[in-house]
This record gives structure tokens, C-alpha cells and sequence, in this order.
């Protein structure tokens, strides 16, 4: 083994990436194998900045292009400072969302098309993903795990958003099949969970992790 591994989770909000992501932590954990788990927008002191000003709903008046180019300059910092040098320490890296969630969700739900995939591939510098678990769930169900009090600005957009943001996502799981493993999330998390380890022991043994 001579880099480390890198794999994201993406899907709709409500899709339970964070309680298999907890999941994966307990697993490395027990493999003894350093991981660095970490999240999008965020993941830096200057990432969780970013992440504050794009998420908080009081940001209404905040157009698109402001959004995707916040999402980008978040990603360039967290690939930089702590994604890249993890990889070449040899770890395993486990990201909660990264540059597909920018295609979905601005590419596709905010219309803003390939612009958004021009602008990110500068922010990872070719840092990409070794494994990617798409959480497939229909935005309806996704949106009714989420207590309203909650959700944040993005999450309280219309329906009509969240079915752009689903359709752009299995699109581009569709362009990107060997990178892809799309995950029925709709569920019981241990059913999921069962999935997503096989796939993972797997790419460990191919690595030699």
C-alpha cells in the first residue's frame, strides 16, 4: 500500500449518511486502520466558516453562483489542508459529501450545469474519490426524516429542488459506474450497513490495506 484510500457518501438530505458513517468509524476503528472522518462544507476551521454563512437560513438573499463558488473555495481548503496530506500519510479518509454533492446540487438543482463541474475541478486539484455510496432514497421520504425546526437552508427548499438534486445525482453515478456503489437507503440502517461494508472490505483487500 503506497496511498491511502479515499470514499465519500452522498445522496439526499435524509438519506442516513451520518449513522453509516458512524458505522464505518466503529469498523476501521476495530481493523485498527487510521481514518480520518470528515464532512462537507467544513471539515477545516476555514471550511466550518464557509459552511456556517451557506447553510444559515437568515443567507436567503444569497444567489446561486455566491453558493457554488462558497461549496468550491470550502472544498479547496479542506482537499488542501487536511484530504491530501491524509491520503499520502497512507489513511483512509471517509467524507460526508464532496464535489458530487456540488454537480447535484448546484449543477443540477440550482440549473447552474457544467459551470459547477469547471469550478470544482479546479478546487480538487485532482483529488478524487477511490469509492463513492450513493444513498438512494426519494427526496419525499428524505425530507420527512427532518424535523422542520431544523433544516437548514438548503434542506427547507421546495420538493421540486430536492427531485432535481436525485435525478442529477443518479446521472452521474450513471457516468461514473466503476466509482459508483448506489445503496437503496429507503432500508433498515444494518440491511445498508451490510452493503456498505461488503463493498469496503472488498476495495481494502484490492488495496492491500
Amino acid at each position: 500500500m503506497d496511498k491511502g484510500l479515499f470514499i465519500t457518501l452522498e445522496g439526499p438530505d435524509g438519506s442516513g449518511k451520518s449513522t453509516q458513517i458512524e458505522y464505518l468509524r466503529e469498523y476501521f476503528h476495530g481493523k485498527g486502520i487510521e481514518t480520518v472522518l470528515t464532512r462537507e462544507p467544513g471539515g477545516t476551521e476555514i471550511g466550518e466558516k464557509l459552511r456556517d454563512i451557506i447553510l444559515d437560513k437568515g443567507n436567503c438573499e444569497m444567489c446561486d453562483m455566491t453558493e457554488a463558488l462558497l461549496y468550491a473555495a470550502s472544498r479547496a481548503q479542506h482537499v488542501n489542508q487536511l484530504i491530501k496530506p491524509a491520503l499520502e500519510a497512507g489513511k483512509v479518509v471517509v467524507c460526508d459529501r464532496f464535489i458530487d454533492s456540488s454537480i447535484a446540487y448546484q449543477g443540477y438543482g440550482r440549473k447552474l450545469g457544467d459551470a459547477v463541474r469547471v469550478i470544482n475541478e479546479l478546487a480538487v486539484d485532482g483529488c478524487m474519490p477511490d469509492l463513492t455510496f450513493l444513498m438512494e432514497i426519494s427526496p419525499e421520504i428524505g425530507k420527512s426524516r427532518i424535523k422542520s425546526e431544523s433544516q437548514d437552508r438548503l434542506e427547507q427548499e421546495k420538493i421540486e429542488f430536492h427531485n432535481r438534486v436525485y435525478a442529477g445525482y443518479r446521472e452521474i453515478a450513471r457516468f461514473y459506474p466503476a466509482r459508483f456503489a448506489e445503496i437503496d437507503a429507503a432500508r433498515d440502517k444494518l440491511s445498508i450497513k451490510k452493503d456498505i461494508l461488503g463493498r469496503i472490505e472488498k476495495i481494502l483487500n484490492d488495496r492491500g490495506f
